[in-house]
């Protein structure tokens, strides 16, 4: 992190304007049971460090709020725990906010008050924000989607390029010149995203959209210049930033004139463009926002794509990504889809809003500071899998296809990591 003089004052402006009734509420909810540190991926991978138990980072995140918001609090500060917001406790903030949470959310479902941590640690990493002291390893991602339209900084002519090069090797592979990959292409239906870490690293999971695409008949269509569904921006906490990320891609569908924006498999990206876009727009949105997810499922459904489970001969189990799942409520498509297109389909224990988050989330992935504790708390997760007996894990979200990636070697777990439509392509039936 670059050392410069954080501006607590900025922060402690900022946290006022946050101070609405929920959070408030949340500032004095918590009774200190202590239920959290059984639903906290990082509480139960380190059970010796209290300072991972969710009650205790709450209370870090609250200690300021009392010193100038309870009574208790200005008279006898030392008592209560109350501290100002001066430079060394905002640099405690840091590490507390950006590295000891993911902001999965499941401590909050299984609060016995209902207390929302993950909402208490945005807030702080907002307030953070204008003390100027967000990771740079992270604010460098956001950095890139700013300044050059994806957090990969791709150029227009790599994208490109790529993309007809995965035009031309589908062709060959499906035997079909009628097989597209289009770009910008005015009045299509739908307007597709991408998580740039795919043209980068992860082409075939493209292809794989590709086979789904063309079995079903669709008629959609890339932008070359807004394609990216991830909003980093989203995790370190600057709405602003993440305003002006997420809205490039409503402003390019309507460019394009396309009638739907269907967002790829991206957690945080979903989160982010379908439900708090509108939030840090203040206003309703004018145009469909959907997951890939409920459009592949609806496919099926109403019979345009004839699918083989027979093609998926190995055991599938699913990882629930955090943020579209318990945070964004796409917790069934993943799961029909999947028992449509293989054989030996089984669930995690626990699944759904109760999966636990695999460690790659909050923006951990980008900060590499803290890679340690990301992957010691990943253990959890790779338990999970290993009971499972699977031999494929199957997750709508790039991000955690990264953690789940490196969890699969560093634990020995001989596992193929795929998203699902990997997975679902496998199983189409072209030859009807």
């Amino acid at each position: 992190m670059t050392e410069k003089k954080p501006d607590t004052e900025a922060a402690f402006k900022r946290f006022k304007e946050l101070l609405d009734a929920k959070i408030h509420i949340y500032m004095n909810a918590c009774v200190h049971c202590g239920l959290c540190a059984d639903t906290c991926h990082y509480s139960l991978a380190n059970p010796d460090d209290i300072e991972m138990i969710p009650a205790f980072k709450i209370n870090k995140i609250t200690s300021f709020y009392r010193r100038y918001h309870t009574v208790l609090g200005k008279l006898i500060p030392f008592w209560t725990g109350a501290r100002k917001l001066d430079e060394n406790y905002a640099k405690e903030l840091v590490d507390t906010a950006f590295g000891k949470c993911t902001m999965c959310g499941r401590c909050g479902i299984n609060c016995s008050i209902g207390l929302n941590a993950g909402q208490l640690m945005r807030a702080a990493r907002t307030a953070l924000v204008e003390a100027g002291l967000v990771p740079d390893s992270l604010q460098a991602t956001v950095d890139n989607a700013v300044k050059t339209g994806n957090n990969m900084a791709i150029t227009e002519k790599d994208f490109v390029d790529t993309i007809e090069w995965l035009q031309e090797d589908l062709q060959m592979e499906l035997k079909d010149d009628k097989v597209k990959l289009p770009i910008n292409k005015q009045g299509a239906d739908i307007m597709y995203t991408l998580n740039p870490r795919e043209p980068k690293f992860f082409p075939l999971s493209i292809s794989a959209m590709g086979k789904v695409f063309h079995a079903a008949g669709e008629n959609w269509t890339f932008s070359s210049k807004n394609y990216d569904v991830t909003n980093y921006a989203l995790f370190s906490g600057n709405d602003r930033e993440a305003l002006e990320i997420s809205i490039r891609l409503v402003d390019e569908a309507k460019q394009l004139g396309v009638k739907k924006i269907v967002l790829a498999e991206c957690g945080h990206g979903f989160r982010a463009t379908r439900w708090e876009l509108a939030n840090w727009k203040k206003e309703k949105l004018d145009i469909e926002i959907v997951s890939v997810l409920e459009l592949m499922a609806e496919y099926i459904k109403t019979g345009r794509l004839e699918l083989d489970p027979s093609k998926n001969k190995e055991r599938v189990t699913l990882h629930d990504p955090c943020n579209l799942v318990r945070n964004g409520g796409i917790i069934e498509e993943q799961r029909y889809i999947l028992k449509k297109a293989v054989n030996d389909f089984v669930e995690m224990i626990p699944n759904r809003a109760q999966n636990f988050c695999c460690g790659g989330g909050g923006g951990m992935l980008a900060m590499g500071e803290y890679s340690d504790r990301r992957k010691k708390a990943g253990k959890i997760k790779a338990d999970q899998i290993k009971a499972t007996g699977a031999k494929v894990v199957a997750t709508p979200c790039h991000n955690c296809i990264d953690q789940l990636t490196e969890l699969n070697t560093l634990y020995n777990l001989g596992v193929k990591i795929k998203t699902v439509s990997e997975v679902l392509a496998e199983a189409i039936v072209f030859d009807k």
